[in-house]
This record gives structure tokens, C-alpha cells and sequence, in this order.
């Protein structure tokens, strides 16, 4: 027997019950449907500079190493969600001036990825909208239960984690 929950019903609809297989399959669903909601948000904000989520990120890593470059690897080793296809990423993100690349003259196999003047510009006008955007996704809870949820959160992807990534 699965783990069942009502949902509020309106006038329109009869109660739904949502029936879950265990306790983790409703947490980890619940996790999904709470990133959906909270990146809805998101993705409104970086559609209107015509970006994703992923190279705002990318951006942002880069800068943090500006006036230094990272290996396209590493780069890619720090993103917040994996990045099967970092080479086309980066192309988009070249096209529009945002990011360099350059080969190591020792070692062509290495990319190094740097952040340009117009990605820096395009970071500094976003800075306030994000701090915004994130203050509208979970600016309704405390500081105390950010700090709770974060530790879960940590604890839930610890054992997933690769024992090099940055976010273990």
C-alpha cells in the first residue's frame, strides 16, 4: 500500500489523492515538483538576456577565475547540473562574445575558457535581477530553515557525489 496524501480540492475538481510507492519516492517527487516551481522563476529572468541556466553558471565560474582561465574540463567539473555537450555551450557563448577560448600551445588537447568584457557586463547587469529572483524563490523562509534545508539537501546528494566534484 502506497503513502497517500489529499490534496485541497476547489469547487471544479473532485480530491485527488496522490499515491506514492514509499516515503522516498513522495520526497524525492516532491524535491522534482519543488525544482520546477523554483525554476520557473529562473528561466524567466535568463530568457530575457536570451541565456540559460547553465551558461549563466557557466559564466559565473568564470568569474570567479577572472583574469585567469580554466581548462574547459574543469570548468565543466564545477557546474552546478552536468553538462554533456560543454563544447556547444561554449560555442554559443563564444559567438556572443561572452567567453574566449584558447589551446595551450604545450598540450592542444587543452582548452583554456576565460571570461571577456561583455560577459563581465552581462553578469553585472543580471547581479541584482538574480539576487532578486532567489530572494522570490526562498526569501519566504528563515535563515535557520535555509540552513536546515541546505544541510538535507547535502545529505540527500552526499553518496551520489563524485569523491572530486566540489560540491561534495
Amino acid at each position: 500500500m502506497g503513502w497517500m496524501n489529499p490534496r485541497k480540492s476547489d469547487t471544479t475538481e473532485p480530491p485527488c489523492t496522490r499515491r506514492f510507492d514509499s516515503l522516498a519516492q513522495e520526497a524525492f517527487l516532491v524535491l522534482w515538483r519543488t525544482y520546477d516551481r523554483l525554476r520557473i522563476l529562473e528561466d524567466d529572468l535568463f530568457q530575457r538576456f536570451d541565456i540559460t541556466a547553465q551558461q549563466y553558471n557557466v559564466l559565473r565560474l568564470l568569474r570567479g577565475e577572472h583574469p585567469g582561465r580554466l581548462p574547459t574540463l574543469a570548468l565543466a567539473s564545477r557546474l552546478v547540473s552536468r553538462a554533456p555537450d560543454i563544447t556547444r555551450m561554449l560555442d554559443k557563448l563564444a559567438e556572443r562574445k561572452f567567453i574566449e577560448r584558447e589551446r595551450l600551445p604545450e598540450n592542444r588537447r587543452v582548452v583554456q575558457v576565460g571570461i571577456t568584457p561583455n560577459g563581465l557586463g552581462l553578469l553585472k547587469e543580471l547581479d541584482v535581477q538574480v539576487r532578486a529572483c532567489h530572494q522570490t524563490q526562498l526569501g519566504h523562509m528563515s535563515e535557520e530553515e535555509l540552513h536546515q534545508l541546505i544541510g538535507l539537501l547535502n545529505q540527500a546528494r552526499h553518496p551520489h557525489e563524485d569523491g572530486q566534484s566540489v560540491w561534495k
